[in-house]
């Protein structure tokens, strides 16, 4: 059994080995796509694999759109070159349930892939085609939160923001140069309406993509590289809006747990691929159940009817609630938590951590003692459900091959947005008060004892990356175990910075608290585990 089109049409042996398989004609389905696109989705990784392409694949299954997906990549063309194109754009969504079971569909949603890069004239070509089609409707993207990326720490625009800014919109070499691009041909076309749609877990992701897309709008008609009115197209929105959403849907990269399984099926050529810049992909993906997608409702095109596929669609403002509900208090805290502890303790699945009755406290606490008084209701989904789902479904379930050391990654740019607008709404509260916080400091403490690379053992272990990495390790670098001398010295100025915590923890009179469990956890090999019974036994 293959993964192609041709492999698939013995499809009772596909049935029989118990996978879902499209229920349309995917050929009528890419010829209305390509004469007639209304979606294409930049950022053709996991989590776009295994919840925007099964939301597709839901709606052309009923019969309630008649078009499918165009997917376009722009950071690694491996996944296009190694994995999209050899099966055909196919792919295999393995649903890892928490009762056990596991649900196999094969994805055929996604009708066309393209590598995102003007030197390769032919496909970027066929992308301006696509995005010159009057019928396009929005374009969405999941590009990680660094793909926004167009200062440095210092308000500078990056060097290869500023070398596209310079040379135009004829190559680009930035991600979103390449997107504004792409932009400024729908609008020589007619200046044609269109959605662009940030679905990345991030905060205010609609407005991350509107400053980074506007840089390059203000900045190449400045220079007079692009025809005037081009700027007042970005910022006008019955032409051009940019949603904000909130995603939900745990996705891990590739599990080789999963791979034997489907080759245990049967099915060949599945290989995980890693890529020369460290992506893990592959003609599968494994994923929850469990998915949430919100989106403010802002469509000058029109849009595809995705709320017959699950999405939600409501305000600005009630998209707000939801994203802070789940990223600064029901689940995101959580996980970096356990990521933390999960790597200074041994863990390999953060599923294992929740077995450790330690640990489990540990996230029950941050969520219901100090995260959901803080969480505001965003109506839509109750935060109480939301968090009980988390800690009693999605986190601990067995079958979901994540780990602490991926959910590690990037903390420090993490910390702000997950723990800083529980701490500021803990400080303006007249009935709450921040010295009733005692499981976010040791949180905070953890991550300052995990980044000396020592786990609780007192074995070395290599750090998640992180663009703060050399900073930190230099500000620590006299730190020890089992040397508490020096040790507030050194993390004064980490503690202080605003830009990681959101706060200034000395102003926030949090200092004090973390500096005692990070002092608790430096005695020596058992110290972590040992703070860990004190703060919570």
């Amino acid at each position: 059994m293959k993964l192609n089109r041709e492999g698939l049409r013995s499809a009772e042996e596909w049935k029989a080995a118990g996978y879902m398989l499209p229920q349309y004609d995917r050929e009528a389905i890419y010829r209305n796509t390509m004469g007639n696109p209304r979606w294409i989705h930049f950022g053709a990784g996991n989590i776009f694999r295994a919840f925007q392409a099964n939301i597709m694949q839901r709606l052309l299954n009923r019969e309630v759109c008649d078009t499918g997906l165009i997917a376009a990549e722009g950071y690694d063309a491996e996944i296009i070159d190694r994995v999209n194109k050899p099966c055909d754009d196919y792919s295999i969504l393995a649903t890892l349930k928490a009762d056990g079971s596991i649900e196999k569909t094969v994805i055929g949603s996604v009708l066309q892939s393209y590598v995102l890069d003007p030197e390769r004239k032919e496909e970027f070509g066929q992308l301006k085609k696509v995005l010159c089609n009057p019928s396009l409707q929005m374009a969405s993207f999941t590009i990680t939160e660094k793909g926004y990326n167009v200062y440095d720490k210092q308000g500078e625009l990056l060097p290869g923001i500023r070398t596209d800014l310079e040379h135009g919109p004829e190559n680009p070499k930035s991600y979103i140069g390449k997107v504004v691009s792409l932009i400024y041909a729908r609008f020589l076309a007619g200046s044609f309406p269109l959605a662009l749609v940030s679905m990345d877990n991030c905060s205010r992701n609609g407005e991350r993509l509107s400053e980074a897309v506007l840089v390059f709008g203000e900045g190449w008609e400045e220079r007079g590289l692009v025809q005037n009115g081009f700027l007042d197209y970005l910022k006008d929105p019955r032409k051009i809006t940019f949603p904000w959403s909130m995603i939900d849907k745990i996705t891990p990269r590739p599990d080789e747990t999963v791979l034997r399984m489907l080759k245990a099926d049967g099915l060949e050529d599945l290989d995980i691929v890693v890529t020369a810049k460290h992506t893990y992909t592959a003609p599968f993906v494994n994923a929850e159940e469990c998915e949430y997608l919100v989106i403010e409702d802002r469509f000058p095109n029109g849009r595809p009817p995705l709320e017959k596929g699950g999405v939600i669609f409501t305000d600005r403002a009630t998209v707000e609630k939801v994203e802070k509900m789940k990223v600064g208090a029901c689940l995101n805290p959580i996980h970096t938590a356990l990521a933390v502890f999960g790597c200074l303790l041994g863990y390999r699945k953060i599923s294992d951590e929740m077995k450790q009755p330690l640990l489990k406290k540990l996230a029950a606490r941050l969520g219901y003692d100090e995260g959901l008084p803080a969480a505001v209701n965003p109506g839509i989904i109750e935060p109480a459900k939301f968090l009980k789902e988390v800690l009693t479904v999605r986190i601990p379930n067995p079958f979901m091959p994540d780990t602490p050391q991926r959910i590690a990654t990037d903390t420090s740019q993490k910390l702000a947005a997950r723990f800083g607008g529980t701490i500021r709404t803990y400080l303006a509260s007249e009935s709450l008060s921040v010295s009733e916080l005692r499981i976010i400091p040791l949180v905070f403490a953890g991550w300052l004892r995990y980044l000396l690379g020592v786990d609780d053992g007192g074995k070395p272990f290599p750090l998640s990356p992180d663009p703060m990495q050399e900073e930190l390790a230099e500000q620590l670098k006299e730190i020890r175990l089992g040397q508490i001398s020096g040790a507030e010295d050194a993390v004064r100025p980490i503690l202080k910075n605003d830009r990681i915590f959101g706060v200034d923890l000395y102003q926030a009179g949090l200092a004090a608290k973390v500096l005692d469990n990070f002092k608790e956890m430096l005695h020596g090999p058992g110290a972590v585990q040992a703070c860990l019974e004190q703060e919570l036994g």
